[in-house]
C-alpha cells in the first residue's frame, strides 16, 4: 500500500521525500545507444578547483554547436572541449578553445566554437531540415550528461559527478516558434516526470537524427516544473552556416 502511495504522488508531480525521488530519471532518462550521439561533446570550463559543465554537438570538422551561457570569459577560466566523450571507449580527446566563440548576439543562448586543428575522426552532427519544421506534439530526444537525480525535494543537484553513460531522454514539443525575452528563438518539450538540470545546458536536441534545438537551461531550482526551454536552431540556421562555411 505504501508503495502504491508513493507512485501515485509521483504520477501527479508530488516531490516524495525518500529513495524513490532519488532515482535515475537526463532526469528521467535512459543510457544513450553506443551508436547514436558520437558527435556529442562535453564543455568544461575550468578555474583552479571550480569546474562547470556543458554540453555541445560537433557539426563540422572545426566547429561545435552549444549555448551561448557554456562559455566563460572572465580571467582565470580556461575553456576545454572533450571529444569522443560517448561511448567511454571512445578514447576522449581534449581540445582547449583558444579563439573567441562566435554568439549570435545578447539574449540569444547559441554559440559556436572553433577548434584549433579540424577534427576527422568524430562522426558529425547533422543540421536540419528546416523545409520540415516541428510541430506541436513531435517527439524529439534530449541528451546530456547532467544530473540523473533529484535532491530529497526534487530540487536539481549544481556540479553532480558525470554520469557513467550519455543520458537520452524523449519528449514532445508543447510550444514551438515563440521568442523569448532572455534566450531568443526558441520551442519547449516535456514529458512527465523527465527533464534536463545543470550540465545539460548545449546539448542536442534531435528530431529525424538531425539537430533541430539545443537546451538552453532556464527553468526553476526545481525538477520537472516547467518545460525545458530550447533554442530552435532553424531560425539560426544561415547564421550557423555562413559562420562555419557552409553554403
Amino acid at each position: 500500500m505504501a508503495l502504491l502511495k508513493v507512485l501515485l504522488l509521483l504520477g501527479l508531480g508530488v516531490s516524495v521525500n525518500s529513495d524513490v525521488s532519488l532515482e535515475k530519471r537526463i532526469i528521467g532518462g535512459r543510457n544513450c545507444r553506443d551508436r547514436e550521439r558520437l558527435y556529442h561533446v562535453r564543455l568544461e570550463n575550468i578555474k583552479g578547483n571550480i569546474k562547470d559543465r556543458c554540453g555541445g554537438s560537433l557539426i563540422h570538422h572545426q566547429w561545435i554547436l552549444t549555448a551561448a551561457d557554456c562559455w566563460k570569459a572572465e580571467p582565470g577560466w580556461t575553456n576545454i572541449a572533450v571529444l569522443k566523450v560517448h561511448p567511454r571507449t571512445a578514447g576522449q580527446q581534449n581540445h582547449v578553445i583558444r579563439q573567441a566563440p562566435v554568439i549570435y548576439g545578447q539574449r540569444h543562448d547559441i554559440m559556436l566554437l572553433k577548434l584549433e586543428t579540424p577534427v576527422t575522426d568524430v562522426p558529425l552532427a547533422r543540421l536540419p531540415d528546416c523545409n520540415n519544421r516541428l510541430k506541436v506534439d513531435d517527439v524529439v530526444q534530449l541528451a546530456g550528461e547532467g544530473a540523473t537525480t533529484t535532491g530529497p525535494n526534487n530540487e536539481r543537484l549544481r556540479n553532480p559527478s558525470i554520469p557513467t553513460h550519455l543520458q537520452c531522454v524523449d519528449m514532445e514539443a508543447v510550444r514551438v516558434s515563440q521568442v523569448h525575452q532572455a534566450h531568443g528563438h526558441v520551442f519547449y518539450a516535456e514529458a512527465p516526470n523527465k527533464d534536463v538540470c545543470y550540465g545539460d545546458s548545449g546539448g542536442a536536441v534531435v528530431y529525424n537524427d538531425m539537430i533541430y534545438g539545443v537546451i538552453s537551461f532556464g527553468g526553476p531550482d526545481y525538477a520537472c516544473q516547467k518545460p525545458a526551454i530550447i533554442m530552435d536552431v532553424c531560425e539560426y540556421l544561415w547564421w550557423i552556416k555562413q559562420t562555419i562555411g557552409l553554403q
